[in-house]
C-alpha cells in the first residue's frame, strides 16, 4: 500500500527569480499528488519535525542558525537561500519523512510512503546548510527509524549530485548503510569510490561515481554489480530512497543521460529488494530534479511503480 505524503505549504519556500529550486516544483508535486488522490490513492499531510528530531543529526548551533532565519530572507551561501517561511517549510520536509516512517512501520507489511517535498535535504551537513538544503530530511528519517528500535537502515541516493551531507552524518555509523550513485567528478566534489566510511562504519558507505553522459544501462549495471550485493548482505530493516531526478537527460544542472523509464526501473528494482530485505518497507523522498516536465514524468512513474502490488 502506497501513501503519498505532501503539503501545499511546500510552495511557501521562496527562492530568487531564476533559481532552479523554485516553487514551481511544488506545483508539479501537487499535481501528481492530486492525480493519485483522484484515482483513489491515499494522500497524507506531514507533521513538522521538532528540535528533538533535528538534533539527532544536526548540531544545536546549526538548528539555532536556521531558526534565526525565520521571518526574513537570508542568503546562506552562493546557492542556498531562505525566505520568511523557509525554516518552517524545511521542518515540514523533514517531518514528511518522519510521517512516512511511521506509516510504513505501523502499517501492514509492504507499506510504502512517497514524500513529495521541497526544499531538498541531502546536501545539508550536521553543522551547515548547503546546496539548496537546510535540514537533511533523509538523515532525520533514518535516525528516527533507529530511535524507534530498528537495527539497520539503508539509504540509497540516486540524485545526480552526491549526497555529501548524508554521507558525512553517518560516515562512522555501521547501522546506516549509505549507497550513492552520482556524476563524478562534479559538484559538491565528494563521492569518490574510495570513500567507504570510517572507524566502525568502514564499508557502510558505498559510492558509485558515474561519468558524464551515463545512461540507464550503465547506471542499472552498476547497481546490479556493486550496490545490490552489499544491500543483500546488509539486509536493512527499512529502505529509504533519496530520489533525485536530476540524472534525467532533460535536467539542466548535470550531464547524465538517464530516462524516465530508467529511473522508474531503478526505483522498481530497489523496491523489489525491499521486499526481500524488510517485507517491502520503504520510504521514498524527493531530492533534486529541475526540469519540470521531467520531474512530473518521473514522479508519475515512481507513483506507478511504488503503488503497484509487488
Amino acid at each position: 500500500m502506497l501513501t503519498v505524503v505532501t503539503s501545499a505549504r511546500f510552495a511557501d519556500h521562496l527562492t530568487p527569480p531564476g533559481h532552479p529550486e523554485s516553487p514551481e516544483r511544488a506545483a508539479v508535486m501537487s499535481t501528481v499528488a492530486g492525480r493519485f488522490a483522484a484515482a483513489g490513492g491515499r494522500v497524507a499531510e506531514p507533521r513538522q519535525a521538532e528540535d528533538v528530531d533535528l538534533l539527532r543529526v544536526h548540531t544545536p548551533a546549526h538548528v539555532a542558525a536556521m531558526v534565526a532565519t525565520r521571518g526574513r530572507p537570508v542568503m546562506l551561501d552562493d546557492d542556498t537561500f531562505t525566505s520568511p517561511l523557509s525554516e518552517e517549510v524545511a521542518r515540514l520536509a523533514a517531518g514528511a519523512v518522519l510521517t512516512g516512517v511511521d506509516l510504513v512501520l505501523d502499517g501492514v507489511p509492504g507499506s510504502r510512503a512517497l514524500a513529495l517535498v521541497r526544499p531538498p535535504g541531502h546536501h545539508a551537513e550536521a553543522e551547515k546548510p548547503m546546496g539548496f538544503c537546510l535540514y537533511n530530511s533523509i538523515a532525520v528519517g533514518a535516525a528516527y527509524a533507529r530511535a524507534r528500535g530498528l537495527s539497520r537502515v539503508a539509504i540509497v541516493d540516486y540524485d545526480v549530485h552526491h549526497g555529501n551531507g548524508t554521507q558525512q552524518i553517518f560516515y562512522a555509523d555501521p547501522s546506516v548503510l549509505f549507497v550513492s550513485s552520482h556524476q563524478y567528478p562534479f559538484w559538491p566534489g565528494s563521492g569518490a569510490a574510495d570513500e567507504r566510511g570510517s572507524g566502525a562504519g568502514v564499508g557502510a558507505t558505498v559510492n558509485l561515481p558515474l561519468p558524464i553522459g551515463a545512461t540507464d544501462e550503465e547506471v542499472l549495471t552498476r547497481y546490479v554489480r556493486e550496490a545490490f550485493p552489499v544491500l543483500d548482505r546488509f539486509r536493512p530493516d527499512l529502505l529509504l530512497i533519496s530520489a533525485g531526478f536530476d540524472a534525467h537527460e532533460r535536467d539542466p544542472l548535470a550531464g547524465c543521460r538517464m530516462t524516465t523509464g530508467g529511473l522508474a526501473t531503478l526505483t522498481a528494482q530497489l523496491l523489489d529488494g525491499a521486499t526481500r530485505w524488510c517485507e517491502g518497507r520503504a520510504v521514498i523522498l524527493t531530492e533534486g530534479g529541475y526540469d519540470l516536465m521531467a520531474l512530473e514524468a518521473c514522479l508519475t512513474a515512481v507513483v506507478e511503480v511504488a503503488g503497484a502490488s509487488r
